[in-house]
């Protein structure tokens, strides 16, 4: 019988919020793939695990994972970890889990902490609907392209950075989005966990003379849905009432429902759409 692959999530910052099937589990298995064996160590050694690790990281995570689901179907059992949070979660452990899913191999993910989550949680921000972007793009092109979609996104941002581009990364977000509301949370579930929330122009003052320190999580404001219908009327307004009923007739809608959306689009009665087309 095949084994099984266990997505276990670690610790963030604080050793404490490990949970008990994680550590019954990693003392259970028979190999832990861990991000980075060099930092993992120290969680095993703190809580006297015993279990051989082997690396598996971004660099090697294709070539590494067939060599993985091969010792899982010789019926080892494995054990993901990563450097903190949850594994597959803007991490490699997702091309792990879908080589296991090919493979027929059974794999069960053991929640905790992770760090989108905790930050929106305590961002005061909307929780209802989020949009979770991670990294931005390095590619300045895809970078371009995910910060046009993120300037019309009305759900909650979450987004990840580095201490090193933050101030970069806020400078953008303000010029590509606007200026909207921001909770910048570093240091999650640490000593010096911080959580503040101000406007992205007040943020990039203070980041411009306080240096970054810490690994940050920012929660951005989504678009309001007034400011979007408003946004939409104005463009329609660029046309008159007959363009604008005729652009929906022309591309196959009838007469009367062009009349109705045309009433929605521009924010007028229905009354008025026709009265415009009787008189032309």
């Amino acid at each position: 019988m095949s084994g099984k692959l266990y997505l276990c999530a670690t610790p963030i910052g604080n050793l404490e919020d490990i949970t008990f099937r994680v550590l019954r589990t990693l003392k259970e298995v028979d190999l832990i793939g861990a991000e980075d064996t060099r930092h993992s160590i120290k969680l095993l050694n703190h809580f006297e695990i015993k279990t051989p690790m082997t690396s598996y990281h971004e660099y090697n995570k294709v070539e590494k994972a067939k060599y993985l689901v091969s010792l899982l179907q010789e019926g080892k059992n494995i054990a993901l970890i990563t450097d903190a949070g949850t594994p597959g979660i803007s991490d490699p452990g997702e091309e792990l889990v879908r080589q296991c899913f090919e493979a027929g191999i059974e794999v069960s993910s053991l929640p905790g902490p992770v760090a989108c989550i905790t930050a929106l949680t305590m961002s005061g921000m909307a929780t209802r609907r989020f949009a979770f972007e991670a990294f931005l793009p390095n590619d300045k092109k895809e970078r371009t392209m995910v910060l046009a979609e993120l300037a019309e996104e009305t759900r909650t941002i979450v987004l990840y950075e580095a201490p090193h581009h933050l101030l970069r990364t806020l400078e953008e977000l303000k010029e590509r989005i606007g200026n909207r509301r921001i909770t910048i949370c570093r240091e999650l579930t640490k000593k010096y966990e911080e959580a503040e929330q101000s406007f992205i122009d007040d943020m990039i003052d203070h980041y411009s003379l306080n240096e970054p320190k810490g690994e940050f999580v920012l929660v951005i404001e989504g678009k309001s849905f007034d400011e979007k219908v408003k946004e939409e009327q104005e463009s329609w307004l660029e046309l008159t009432v007959v363009e604008h009923l005729d652009y929906y007739v022309n591309r196959g809608m009838n007469k009367k429902e062009a009349m109705k959306q045309v009433a929605k689009d521009r924010g007028i009665s229905k009354r008025d759409v026709y009265q415009a087309d009787l008189e032309r």
